[in-house]
């Protein structure tokens, strides 16, 4: 693990050195040079997930497809969602900005004579296994998505948004990324402050961000698979998922709304685990631009209609 650590970090600093850095001296903004060697960070964990869930879906999907792919500009669509967003651009900018607000928090608390209320602090023998602190920050950011994703369904103006998820009815690995940019906006600062909250440290949380987004991939993958009676009650499957992108799914009526761990589907009453189903997926309710349009033009019916939303209409 060392080894690949340290080919990962000699790769990105050779970017950085060679490429990045030469850019921003030529455009006179070395003032931003550490913020922008973050993001390269972010970026190269994106491609890396992308080329990851690439090497684990794409023969998946060719072994036991749900559906044959009649729609491929569709497809296409969504895989420049993919590229544009798993840059790490968001949840970059959404840790960093959010870290100054953090470190003056973190600086009146001090002040005032308390330790600022991080997972570590409030649990200290996590400090002394680094490995259960990850899952605990795993499971903690996967319970906060598992209610932003809910919240996403349950007010209007932000289903306004959503629904450009929802409605593609040829749904592939690559439909994870399928959001309005407003709509990753708001994931990434939910996301990121609650990251911040808990302490995760600055180095893994790319690494989370890189868990759940494969995870997330898979389970929006065209493969007829579950995990089993126990398996299903233990990590999202396509099954389980494709469940919560059915047309019924969708607005008021959904359920299935975990990203990682069912469990939060069982706990708040949202779960079915019904096996051997593989519904059709879409909102046909919706407008067919958000299904079949290209990038811009769903971006521009999504912000319409949210605006719409929040003015009653």
């Amino acid at each position: 693990m060392t080894g690949i650590s340290d080919l990962y970090t000699d790769l990105t600093g050779w970017i950085f050195e060679h490429a990045l850095q030469p850019l921003l001296y030529a455009l006179g903004l070395m003032d931003w040079a550490e913020d922008a060697y973050a993001w390269l960070d972010f970026a190269l964990f994106g491609l890396l997930g992308i080329v990851v869930a690439w090497a684990l879906c794409r023969p998946l999907e060719a072994w036991r497809p749900v559906e044959p792919l009649a729609d491929r500009g569709a497809v296409r669509t969504d895989m420049l969602y993919t590229f544009l967003s798993r840059l790490g651009l968001l949840p970059l900018l959404a840790f960093v900005l959010l870290a100054s607000a953090q470190a003056a928090w973190e600086g009146w608390l001090t002040e005032a004579g308390l330790l600022p209320p991080t997972l570590e602090e409030m649990l200290p023998p996590l400090r002394d296994h680094p490995v259960a602190a990850f899952a605990a920050y795993v499971v903690i950011l996967d319970f906060a998505e598992y209610w932003r994703h809910r919240a996403q369904h349950t007010f209007r103006w932000w289903w306004a948004l959503h629904a450009i998820h929802h409605a593609q009815r040829q749904m592939t690995f690559w439909t994870d990324d399928r959001n309005h940019v407003l709509d990753d906006v708001l994931a990434a600062v939910w996301f990121g402050v609650i990251a911040l909250l808990i302490g995760v440290p600055p180095g893994q949380f790319p690494v989370i961000v890189l868990i759940l987004r494969l995870a997330e991939s898979l389970s929006h993958a065209n493969v007829r698979l579950d995990y089993g009676r126990v398996g299903e009650r233990l990590l999202v499957s396509p099954r389980f998922h494709r469940q919560h992108h059915a047309p019924l799914s969708a607005g008021a009526h959904g359920q299935n709304y975990a990203v990682l761990l069912p469990v939060w589907d069982w706990a708040f009453g949202t779960a079915n685990f019904r096996r051997g189903v593989f519904p059709p997926t879409g909102t046909p309710e919706e407008p067919e631009s958000l299904a079949s349009g290209g990038w811009l033009r769903q971006q521009a019916v999504g912000l319409r209609r949210m605006v719409g939303a929040i003015a009653g209409r």
